[in-house]
C-alpha cells in the first residue's frame, strides 16, 4: 500500500486546520431586536346631565363613564370612581367639568345644568266686596235733575241717562223703581203730578237707551220726600229729580 510522505501529511493536516479555522471565524448574523411595546391607551371620558334644565330646588343626575383612566375628578364634586352617577341640586346654572387622567394622557368632558327660577305663585285676586242691590244702585245709577216746573230731560242730563242705562244693562237681573220728586213750591197735588211726569220721563229715556221697560216701575212722591230742606235754589234743584231704587 502506498504511504503518504511526511510532507504530504503535514500539508493535508494544515489545509484541514485552515478550513476549520476559516469556518469557525466566519461572521455570525445578529438577530433583529424585538419590537417596542405599544404606547398606553389614551383615556376616554363622557359626562351627561339628565335633565339638563331644572327649576331651583330640583335635582339633576350626572352620569359619567371613562376608560383607561386612573384618576377621575369633577369640578365642584372632587375625585370620583371611573364610572358612576350622582344627583346634584345647584342653586344657579352650572357647567360640570370632568377630567380623566391615565398613563396614556388626559381627557375631559363637560355637562351643563341650567337652573331656572320657579314661577311666582299667583297673586290672590282682590275682589270688590259684594254690594247689595241698594248699594249698587246708589253707586251706579245717578239722579236725573230737572228744571223748575218742567219734566223735560235737560241736555246736560242726557249723559247721566246714558251712563245709567249702560250700568243697568250690565246688571240685567236688577229691576228698579224710578221715584219722581219736586221741590216744596206749589201744591201737593200739583207736585205729585209733576213727580209722576218726571219719573216717566226718566223711564222713557232709559228704555230709549236700551233698558227693557219691564224692568222699570215708576212712583211719584212730589214734594213729600225732599233730600234737602233749605229754602234756596241750590237745595230746590237737588229735590227736582228722578231717583232710582231697586225693586
Amino acid at each position: 500500500m502506498r504511504t503518504l510522505s511526511t510532507e504530504a501529511r503535514n500539508w493535508t493536516i494544515a489545509s484541514a486546520f485552515a478550513i476549520l479555522l476559516i469556518a469557525g471565524c466566519a461572521k455570525k448574523t445578529t438577530p433583529p431586536p424585538p419590537p417596542p411595546p405599544p404606547p398606553p391607551a389614551a383615556p376616554t371620558a363622557s359626562l351627561s346631565a339628565n335633565p339638563s334644565s331644572i327649576q331651583r330646588g330640583d335635582s339633576a343626575r350626572l352620569t359619567w363613564r371613562t376608560e383607561n383612566a386612573t384618576d377621575v375628578s369633577i369640578d365642584g364634586i372632587g375625585p370620583v370612581d371611573p364610572n358612576g352617577s350622582r344627583d346634584v341640586s345647584p342653586s344657579d346654572s352650572t357647567t360640570y367639568h370632568l377630567v380623566a387622567k391615565g398613563a396614556g394622557g388626559t381627557q375631559d368632558s363637560s355637562a351643563r345644568v341650567t337652573v331656572t327660577a320657579p314661577a311666582p305663585p299667583p297673586q290672590p285676586v282682590e275682589r270688590e266686596p259684594s254690594l247689595s242691590d241698594a248699594q249698587w244702585v246708589t253707586a251706579n245709577v245717578k239722579d236725573v235733575l230737572f228744571d223748575y216746573d218742567s219734566s223735560a230731560i235737560r241736555p246736560d242730563q242726557q249723559s247721566v241717562v246714558a251712563a245709567n242705562a249702560k250700568a243697568l244693562q250690565g246688571r240685567a237681573n236688577l229691576n228698579i223703581t224710578i221715584e219722581g220728586h219736586a221741590d216744596k213750591r206749589g201744591s201737593t197735588e200739583y207736585n205729585l203730578a209733576l213727580g209722576d211726569e218726571r219719573a216717566n220721563a226718566v223711564k222713557n229715556a232709559l228704555v230709549a237707551a236700551g233698558v227693557n221697560a219691564s224692568r222699570i216701575n215708576v212712583i211719584s212722591y212730589g214734594k213729600e220726600k225732599p233730600v234737602c230742606t233749605e229754602s234756596n235754589e241750590s237745595c230746590w234743584q237737588r229735590n227736582r229729580r228722578g231717583h232710582a231704587i231697586p225693586r
